[in-house]
């Protein structure tokens, strides 16, 4: 194999046969060029659709207050539904196993101002359960805690890009803004892996918020997790539960669908699990495809170039050379050209991934990147196998008699 005589006579076949070398090597880094971009565009699918869920814990309900569309009760069409401070306290109440955080959430479009920066937001007033739900980050102070929620302070969490459009470079911790009319000392910087959007909220105490609007104990939706344990059954099984206790409450119809909404994510991670999954199904199923595809194209060339070569291997025959020595030169020469080849098509495809993927930016696409023990996986797998594929015409064509090899046309 490192016989330096033998490497010699490949190179030389190459210089002499370009145009078949560069056929069989095109081929070959045409198939990984095309796997490459076809699995790295799946995994930025399967990472688009996956990040939809960063934003909230998987195993969230979001409970939310509309309008009715039936009679029922003595109750005409058409009334709005409240949720109210009680309605927390009953689920709390009823559902202790069930539920795992739990928190209200009122908000407001407001106008927040520190010295000569103005700017629109809008309020969250919520508990503190609401960063464990909906999975906020804090980078610096602290969130909500219960001291703030029983004491009613005028405390804020304010997001990042709230952070960036009042404060700039200051530190914004222990300063004091004016929310609409009322001051609120920042506690706490929050950051949010959905997107930039969630990073202009203002996160208040819900019994402040309620305090200073008409002191109310309306809330405008109802968060919560449930039991992390539960199945994909148990948790579409609690939601139905909810919504039924629900309805009985607030003496909604059971078949009225427009009065409260629900929003299990344990469907939705469903649907994206089970979506991704046939991604995964098509990506393998293409991929074998386009190396099966490779397979046969590198076997044509070879039995090609094993035809063309008859006459050679007919000289060398007839000077002594052995049918394993022919069948040796012959392969060593494919392997070379497909292994160079393919590894060639690999780094080709992984830099444009590296070069084009971090520009695209849409919802459900996202980092678009694959293993590299999948492609070299696959690229030796092309190797191997197109190799095999031209081993049987190089060992008939090694046991082709002298004579007959060099009378061929």
């Amino acid at each position: 194999m490192f016989d330096r005589d033998v490497w010699t006579e490949i190179f030389h076949s190459i210089k002499k046969n370009k145009l078949r070398t560069f056929l069989t090597g095109f081929s070959v880094a045409w198939g990984i060029f095309i796997l490459v971009l076809l699995l790295a565009s799946v995994n930025g699918m399967k990472n688009g659709f996956t990040s939809q869920f960063n934003d909230d814990a998987t195993n969230s309900i979001f409970i939310s207050p509309s309008v009715t569309t039936m009679p029922y009760d003595g109750f005409e069409a058409n009334r709005r539904i409240k949720f109210t401070n009680k309605d927390i306290e009953y689920i709390k109440g009823n559902f202790k196993e069930e539920v795992e955080f739990i928190t209200p959430r009122f908000r407001k479009g407001v106008s927040a101002k520190y010295k000569k920066e103005t700017g629109s937001y809008s309020v969250r007033a919520v508990s503190p359960s609401h960063q464990y739900i909906e999975k906020t980050l804090i980078q610096s102070g602290r969130f909500l805690n219960d001291n703030d929620i029983n004491s009613k302070l005028k405390v804020v969490v304010i997001g990042r890009k709230v952070k960036e459009d009042l404060f700039d470079d200051e530190d914004p911790l222990g300063k004091t803004i004016v929310v609409n009319n009322s001051t609120f000392r920042v506690v706490g910087v929050f950051t949010d892996e959905g997107n930039d959007r969630e990073e202009r909220y203002l996160y208040i105490p819900v019994t402040t918020m309620q305090r200073l609007y008409s002191n109310t104990d309306e809330i405008n939706q109802i968060l919560l997790t449930y039991n992390p344990t539960y199945s994909f059954a148990e948790a579409i099984s609690f939601s139905e539960t909810l919504e039924i206790v629900l309805k009985r409450r607030h003496r909604i119809h059971p078949d009225d669908q427009g009065a409260i909404f629900l929003n299990n994510n344990a469907e939705g991670f469903s649907d994206v699990t089970n979506f991704t999954n046939m991604l995964n199904y098509i990506s393998v199923g293409v991929g074998l495809l386009i190396l099966l595809a490779g397979i046969v194209g590198i076997g044509n060339i070879l039995v090609f170039i094993i035809k063309e070569r008859t006459k050679e291997i007919g000289i060398r025959k007839s000077l002594g050379a052995r049918p394993n020595q022919i069948i040796n030169l012959v392969l060593l020469e494919s392997v070379f050209i497909t292994t160079f080849s393919g590894f060639g098509g690999m780094l080709v495809a992984m830099g444009l991934i590296g070069l084009v993927g971090p520009s695209i930016k849409a919802p459900a696409f996202a980092d678009p990147s694959v293993e590299l023990s999948t492609i070299v996986t696959a690229t030796i797998i092309l190797v191997v196998s197109g190799v095999f594929a031209g081993l049987i015409p190089a060992i008939k064509a090694a046991r082709v008699r002298p004579i007959v090899a060099l009378n061929a046309d």
